[in-house]
């Protein structure tokens, strides 16, 4: 079972699925668009699946004293998923390790997508097993790019005080040691072009697990389970917010290690398996 593009549909919204990458290409609640619509002209992702890494490496990664030419965020969101269920309100896709992804990431995996739909809510579920006879180190992450007008005095509110020190972006991607403060105000961070425009906002170990998105009339409410960090991140006057959930984080600046030792990894023994969760719900719309 397999097609290009998966509909889902319940209760007044609907959502469309890709095949390529697993990756969410539109949701709508009561008729209302909320996700970007994945310009090639500014970016032409959606809400890419990140694995088996999150963020830039440097150069690559490194397994037992090979190279691996592995980019930003890993190859998930280029390879074709399999369709193993379809239901009106619910999705499952599946990615196993194949020629193309062990000359980038030389370990066997199973990658399984579940998107769960009503009538205001939508939950994505990323699981990634181990199907070697070795450790597996992973990390995987949820990327989507939400509709946004840039209306004035748009925020994100935290559900916990947040720590305001983020670090810096170094060159090629990379985490700096240096920091950057902002401006959180009771749980509050408002959205200005001055803090999204200079680089993307990472909040490693953050202490939140939840979210409010609010733009004007509009708001989302979104929680995760598994993921101990997340970002923010848009183009300048683009027409489009990124909330990220990320299980690991780029390469620190000056890292030089192997795969295993790469800050934020996760390792899964032989037959292991981790799922992590994503439940996004529309308010006002």
């Amino acid at each position: 079972m397999n097609e290009a593009a998966l509909e889902l549909a319940v209760a007044g919204a609907s959502a469309r699925i890709s095949t390529l990458g697993a990756e969410l290409r539109s949701w709508r609640v009561g008729g209302e668009e909320l996700m970007w619509s994945g310009d090639p002209a500014v970016w032409d992702g959606v809400a890419p699946i990140l694995f088996p890494v999150v963020g830039w490496t440097r150069d690559g990664i490194r397994v037992n004293g090979r190279r691996y030419d592995l980019g930003v965020h890993g190859f998930a969101r280029a390879q074709r998923f399999r369709v193993e269920i379809r239901e009106p309100d619910r999705a499952r896709l599946s990615l196993v390790d194949n020629a193309q992804t062990r000359s980038l990431y030389p370990f066997a995996f199973r990658l399984t997508l579940d998107y769960r739909l009503s009538a205001d809510r939508l939950e994505t579920s990323i699981e990634v097993a181990n199907s070697g006879d070795g450790l597996l180190p992973f990390a995987c992450g949820w990327h989507p790019g939400f509709a946004w007008s840039r209306e004035a005095g748009s925020c994100l509110r935290f559900a916990t005080d947040e720590a305001p020190d983020v670090p810096r972006i170094a060159a090629g991607g990379l985490i700096s040691r240096q920091t950057r403060r902002l401006a959180i105000e009771n749980r509050r961070l408002e959205l200005t072009e001055a803090i999204l425009g200079e680089e993307a906002l990472c909040f490693l170990d953050a202490r939140s697990r939840a979210l409010t998105f609010e733009a004007g009339r509009k708001a989302l409410a979104m929680e995760w389970r598994g993921f101990p960090h997340f970002a923010v991140w848009t183009r300048p006057n683009a027409q489009f917010l990124c909330l990220e959930a990320w299980s690991g984080h780029g390469d620190p600046e000056g890292f030089d290690g192997e795969l295993f030792e790469k800050p934020g990894m996760s390792t899964l023994p032989p037959g292991g398996c981790e799922r992590r969760q994503v439940r996004i719900r529309a308010l006002n719309v």
